[in-house]
């Protein structure tokens, strides 16, 4: 089985093992929730899967230290996909120390190969181990495709699945975890013993001079630039085969690490007492690419500056600046202008730490603080929308409002998440406002999808991980039933109801929420009547271009609607917020 939160770049999994019969996938509530399921099927005999974004393993770390010290029956493995150079995420943290911090091993494969390959290894080393396996991908490898040779599927005798009860081993208290983390440490050394012979990595020499060792797309990298270079690949990185890598320094002249992110394996090479060069070759900071790492090179002496052809050709491009914005006609659009509306700034000197005033300006709010949560609705972050305060993670808009509100703020608060994101994790979230007789507002952008990672189903919309009907959660009856009194439901492109309910629901003394529903564009089928700008009515007050569509532009002192792009009277945000009534429904 397996079971999962969709998040760039690990979505494409569950939607594939979502075409394959005969293995039960789901899209569950959060990471948290999928790691735990998955655990459950282990425990009964099953091999399952797990998969998520590297942030999602924060919000999976309790079950997935848990695991560590149960372990498992059938094989169990987490999926962790990383994303350096953050293209979709709020940080670039590196997970392979969760490895050694709950003391598990961790699997890499530097290309769609050996991610095939290596998911037998996993779970095989998961059952023979009592072990979960993380098993870790990054961006480029979760989103390169490559010609794969599959194998034939291998027969494995399986009992029926069944639990069998052994509270020593599955239930944790105190004095049954105990004598588990023995067992635990133990594991670990005859994990680093089996991974010595690990058939997978792989010593290359060639020039002695210099010797790589890498891992995952890294290792890709180095041999592109490092043609002649001597290298050992490793797949097994923690725990590392000790033996291996004390066998490679001593074949080559000078050991080089090449990986992203964080030293994770230059630090434990160096606790060995190896000196390698690390950092001082690779930055710590970004995703790697080998024109990066070539410069770096060429830079502190590991290749010559002349008569070297490049490995890789730098192609200049002038293209303007394209800032992410909300799609034509999406649902979210007509809140993030009321809210910026509400929301809005004065200019004031900008204080150093101490008060002083020391040059310079910033913005403040005078009127309503949005805290924001993580999804498309984020983008109104930008101009010309401006109309969000803070983001840190899913779910945790509303509890800082809460928090906002608790300190003595003295501005009306409201905190914005989505449908998908409420269920999530932002659900306890308002619970904890009720039971804290909070006042907050929360404004649920409720698009029926989980639109960010590229349109899943989520317990609201009632749609499976194969596209099936589902049982569906009522978003507002659910708040209703962890006891918010105050729940409204309205058009998502009602541009003054939208306004109005914010402007008295902020007001009350008691929480309050508004699901602000409306289908995301890119599921709906047929535009609405098209619009179009009346010139000769237009008072180029441009107030149209702030509400941030796309498919409105302007052309010297005229203002144009692309056809192409407007979805027409279906949206109409640009109609309503025009005060001179250029903007109407094409004749004809």
């Amino acid at each position: 089985m397996a079971a999962a939160y969709p998040g760039t770049p690990s979505t494409e999994i569950m939607e594939n093992l979502a075409r394959f019969p005969g293995i039960y996938v789901e899209w569950s509530t959060n990471e948290k929730v999928a790691l735990e399921v998955a655990m459950g099927a282990s425990y009964g005999g099953v091999r399952a899967l797990a998969a998520m974004k590297h942030v999602g393993l924060n919000v999976a770390a309790d079950p997935f230290f848990a695991a560590s010290v149960t372990g498992v029956r059938g094989g169990l493995v987490l999926v962790c996909c990383d994303d350096p150079g953050m293209h979709s995420s709020q940080n670039e943290q590196d997970n392979r120390h969760y490895a050694r911090f709950a003391k598990v091993p961790i699997l890499e494969p530097t290309d769609s190969q050996e991610a095939y390959s290596l998911m037998e290894w996993a779970f095989g080393i998961s059952e023979e181990f009592d072990t979960p396996v993380l098993f870790r991908s990054t961006t480029r490898i979760s989103h390169c495709k490559t010609v794969a040779e599959i194998a034939e599927s291998p027969e494995i005798k399986r009992r029926p699945p069944k639990f069998v009860r052994d509270p020593h081993k599955f239930v944790m208290v105190p004095s049954n975890a105990r004598p588990r983390h023995p067992l635990m440490e133990e594991r670990i050394q005859k994990l680093a013993a089996y991974f010595e012979a690990f058939p997978l990595n792989e010593m290359i020499l060639r020039d002695r001079s210099i010797g790589i060792i890498s891992a995952g797309a890294s290792y890709q990298y180095a041999r592109e630039v490092f043609r002649n270079a001597s290298f050992l690949k490793l797949i097994t990185t923690y725990p590392i085969p000790e033996n291996l890598i004390r066998e490679f320094a001593s074949k080559v002249e000078r050991v080089v690490v090449v990986e992203e992110l964080d030293p994770f394996l230059e630090d434990i090479f160096k606790a060995m007492g190896i000196g390698v060069t690390g950092k001082q070759l690779v930055p710590i900071i970004g995703e790697l690419n080998p024109e990066i790492l070539e410069e770096r090179a060429i830079a502190i002496g590991l290749l010559p500056h002349a008569g070297r052809p490049p490995a890789t050709q730098r192609v200049e491009h002038d293209f303007p600046p394209r800032p992410p914005l909300l799609c034509p006609g999406c649902p979210h659009a007509a809140t993030s202008y009321a809210l910026k509306r509400l929301g809005f700034y004065h200019v004031v000197p900008q204080d150093d730490m101490s008060g002083q005033k020391r040059g310079g300006i910033q913005q403040q709010r005078q009127g309503i603080i949005a805290t924001s949560d993580i999804g498309c609705y984020t983008l109104a972050v930008y101009p010309p929308l401006l109309a969000l305060d803070t983001c840190a993670c899913m779910g945790a808009s509303i509890g800082q409002a809460h928090g906002l509100e608790k300190a003595g703020v003295a501005n009306r608060i409201v905190s914005v998440i989505g449908d998908s994101t409420f269920i999530h994790s932002g659900i306890t979230s308002l619970v904890d406002v009720v039971y804290n007789e909070g006042r907050g507002t929360v404004i649920i952008l409720d698009n029926n999808t989980t639109a960010m990672t590229g349109h899943q189903g989520h317990p609201g919309t009632g749609i499976s991980a194969r596209g099936e009907r589902a049982r569906r959660v009522v978003i507002e009856d659910l708040c209703r039933g962890v006891g918010v009194r105050d729940v409204n439901v309205i058009d998502a492109f009602d541009l003054p109801v939208i306004e109005a309910t914010i402007r008295r629901c902020v007001e009350t003394d008691e929480p309050s929420v508004i699901v602000v529903r409306g289908d995301c564009p890119l599921r709906v089928r047929e535009k609405g009547k098209p619009l179009v700008v009346h010139l000769e009515e237009c008072d180029r007050c441009f107030n149209c271009l702030r509400v941030g569509c796309p498919a409105i532009s302007r052309d010297d002192d005229d203002v144009k609607i692309d056809p192409l792009l407007c979805m027409g009277d279906r949206c109409s945000l640009c109609l309503q917020a025009c005060h001179c009534q250029a903007i109407r429904v094409r004749e004809g």
